[in-house]
């Protein structure tokens, strides 16, 4: 290379590209061979704010996330702001959501309803692993600086894209703490 392409801006938009991908790579696994059954298992864990995709028992995909805003512990009713814990499915998707597309999680599950009917509570509902809400694309992975959701599952847009292509209604998950 010739000393004259090498120029300032050249740097700083060569600097910016490498940032760029290094939060690209830094967001997920390198791409793994699917079965030919498909993604069969999502794993979200919620300490490590990590949701993995499993296809015949190996991860092909992982996600960082951000998590209810306040995150540990099971959800116990709602408007606590906390992500529920145990297994599930994903039993629907809504294209219309308020988010950039969102999975909807079968929570509560028949431990969850008896947890809150013991506490004289309700469990609340609606939770989904979704993207940013709709207009704030733009934030990417910054998202994931603190955790901000009512008790779902937060990815970037183009992550619950993937997601959505990859995973169907019916597949288990199972989120622990």
């Amino acid at each position: 290379m010739s000393a004259q392409l090498w120029t300032p801006r050249f740097s700083i938009g060569f600097l910016v590209a490498v940032a760029v991908l290094d939060a690209t790579l830094s967001c997920r696994t390198p791409t793994a061979r699917i079965s030919a059954a498909g993604v069969d298992a999502v794993l979200i864990e919620k300490a490590d704010r990590r949701l993995t995709l499993f296809s015949g028992g190996s991860p092909v995909r992982t996600y960082s996330i951000a998590l209810g805003s306040a995150p540990v512990g099971p959800k116990i009713q709602q408007g606590d702001d906390r992500t529920p814990e145990g297994s599930y499915i994903i039993d629907s998707r809504n294209y219309n959501s308020a988010y950039h597309l969102a999975l909807h999680l079968s929570y509560p599950n028949a431990a969850d309803r008896a947890r809150a009917a013991a506490l004289g509570v309700d469990p609340g509902g609606d939770i989904m692993i979704h993207g940013l809400p709709n207009g704030f694309g733009w934030l990417g992975p910054a998202h994931r600086e603190r955790d901000w959701t009512r008790g779902c599952i937060a990815v970037t847009d183009s992550e619950i894209e993937e997601i959505a292509r990859l995973v169907s209604d019916g597949t288990p998950v199972e989120i622990r703490p």
